[in-house]
């Protein structure tokens, strides 16, 4: 990132480069993931639930998002939109016609780095105020707007003279819908008000746990998670522990790996360091509470009922006219009769097999060459 001045009007802006070679040397590391998850999903059945492929293939778009700047851009102008009446936030704006590929260029943003908690203190900001601020709005984007900075670390973020919070780097962004955004208030409602058979509910409605487990066991065993974090002294209390602890759940309930939660769960763990670091007493529960109650209060319930409604008679209205002529297709295809699957190949099977045996030996052998 580059410190310049525009030469029509003088405005100072933050020019971000793209660094030869570097998608070249992103590939490599990639390759070489894919490698290590499939060896894991050969020799590791177990470990299948946890869908190392799919994960690496999540990570691979959005590191592949960050490497074109155009669409970091996009991500910059989005979310400067989302958030654009948040008290105390503010999001640089990107300069189009100076923007491309490789190069970025967003208006300048003077704060001081939120590590820093020194200079923090010498300019006389409240740093119990700005960690709580920093916790709420990311709970807030992610809640309200389904958009959030997946990439919240410390040197992301500033704190300018007025005691507004200052983000940039939009590279990486995280994207959820309504209805995981609607689950996973429940859920953390459900933990902060200690209703463990509810959080055990969303799980099952959601399907995140498979349907021939035992609910009742599951809640028991997340009251195992709960109870002792919520009984710690607040500079205990930990979001990156409670995520551990349902970790080791998830695997006893065969619960498998929700790829559209990773970047979630792991920006909320970056985002509690965060707060921590500026105030260590933070208690992350207190601070998420109105947050989740006021989105719970709008979003699930009799409104959101009512909302739903409308807008499945919207979806309704539009496809009217071609209903009849689908329903019937449907009928159809129904009363036909459906042929015989063919019988199993079993030399197809076989050289499946022998395949995957064949790259993973070549994985070793590539190991032991380089």
């Amino acid at each position: 990132m580059h410190r310049a001045r525009l030469a029509d009007s003088g405005e100072e802006v933050a020019v971000k480069v793209l660094r030869p070679g570097i998608e070249r040397a992103f590939r490599k590391d990639i390759d070489a993931f894919y490698l290590a998850a499939q060896t894991i999903e050969l020799i590791a059945p177990s470990a299948r639930r946890l869908k190392p492929m799919d994960v690496i293939a999540h990570f691979e778009g959005v590191v592949l998002g960050e490497l074109d700047f155009r669409l970091e851009s996009s991500a910059a102008a989005e979310f400067a939109a989302n958030t654009e009446k948040d008290q105390g936030f503010r999001v640089p704006k990107p300069v189009w016609y100076l923007s491309g590929r490789s190069v970025m260029t967003l208006g300048w943003a003077e704060g001081i780095a939120l590590k820093d908690n020194e200079a923090i203190d010498a300019a006389g900001h409240d740093r119990r105020i700005l960690g709580a601020r920093v916790l709420q709005l990311f709970l807030n984007h992610a809640l309200r707007d389904g958009y959030f900075h997946a990439d919240m670390h410390q040197g992301n973020l500033k704190v300018a003279a007025n005691g507004d919070i200052i983000a940039y780097d939009f590279g990486i962004m995280g994207r959820i819908d309504e209805y995981t955004r609607r689950v996973y208030a429940e859920i953390l409602f459900g933990f902060i008000r200690k209703d463990y058979r509810r959080v055990a509910e969303v799980h099952f409605e959601a399907g995140y746990v498979p349907a021939d487990r035992d609910i009742d066991e599951f809640a028991r065993a997340l009251r195992s998670v709960g109870e002792p974090i919520f009984g710690m002294d607040a500079t205990r209390i930990s979001m990156a522990r409670l995520l551990a602890y349902l970790f080791e759940v998830t695997e006893r309930f065969g619960m498998e790996t929700r790829t559209e939660l990773i970047l979630l769960q792991r920006t909320m763990v970056v985002v509690e360091g965060v707060a921590r670091g500026l105030d260590p007493r933070i208690n992350i529960w207190e601070v998420a509470k109105p947050i989740v109650e006021s989105y719970i209060t709008q979003n699930v319930g009799p409104k959101a009922l009512l909302r739903d409604l409308a807008k499945t008679a919207r979806v309704m209205a539009r496809f009217g006219p071609r209903l009849p002529a689908m329903v019937e297709r449907a009928l159809i295809r129904q009363t036909e009769e459906k042929p015989e699957p063919p019988p199993p190949n079993r030399w197809r099977h076989a050289a499946l097999g022998l395949a995957a045996l064949l790259i993973f030996g070549a994985g070793l052998w590539i190991g032991t060459v380089m």
